[in-house]
C-alpha cells in the first residue's frame, strides 16, 4: 500500500509559477510510474504529467499537450516526493491536482490514463486569476 500526500496548491495570477510536491510512503515507491492529474469542475481527470523508473533507473516523463512547455515533473527517490513545477500558470490550469501511483511499470501509451494508478492523494487546488 502505498500513502500519497500532496501540497503547494494555492492561487496565483496568469503568467504567475506554483511547485506541487506529493510525498509517498509505503511499499514498492521506487518501482512504479507515479503521475499528477487534474480535475475541473464536473469533468472527468485528466493526466497531466507522469514520471517512471524500474527501480532507480533512468525517469521517462510524459507530459500532456496542454501542459508542455510549462509543467515539468520529476522526482527525488531519496525523499519519497514527485513535484509538479508550473510556470506560466493560465486560469484555465485551475482545478483540483491529484498524484497517483501505480503498482508496476507502465508502459507509455497508459501513463497519463486513471485506471493503472491504484493509489490516489486527496488533491490540492490550483486557482489561477486573470
Amino acid at each position: 500500500f502505498v500513502r500519497l500526500m500532496e501540497s503547494g496548491g494555492g492561487s496565483v495570477q496568469t503568467g504567475g509559477s506554483l511547485r506541487l510536491s506529493c510525498k509517498a510512503s509505503g511499499a514498492k515507491y521506487s518501482a512504479n510510474c507515479m503521475a499528477w492529474f487534474r480535475q475541473f469542475p464536473g469533468k472527468q481527470r485528466e493526466g497531466v504529467a507522469s514520471i517512471c523508473t524500474r527501480g532507480g533507473a533512468a525517469y521517462l516523463t510524459s507530459h500532456a499537450d496542454s501542459v508542455k512547455g510549462r509543467f515539468a515533473i520529476s522526482r527525488d527517490d531519496a525523499e519519497y516526493t514527485i513535484y509538479l513545477q508550473m510556470d506560466s500558470l493560465r486560469p484555465e490550469d485551475t482545478a483540483m491536482y491529484t498524484c497517483a501511483a501505480s503498482d508496476g511499470y507502465l508502459d507509455y501509451s497508459s501513463r497519463l490514463t486513471e485506471v493503472p494508478y491504484l493509489f490516489w492523494g486527496q488533491g490540492t487546488q490550483v486557482t489561477v486569476s486573470s
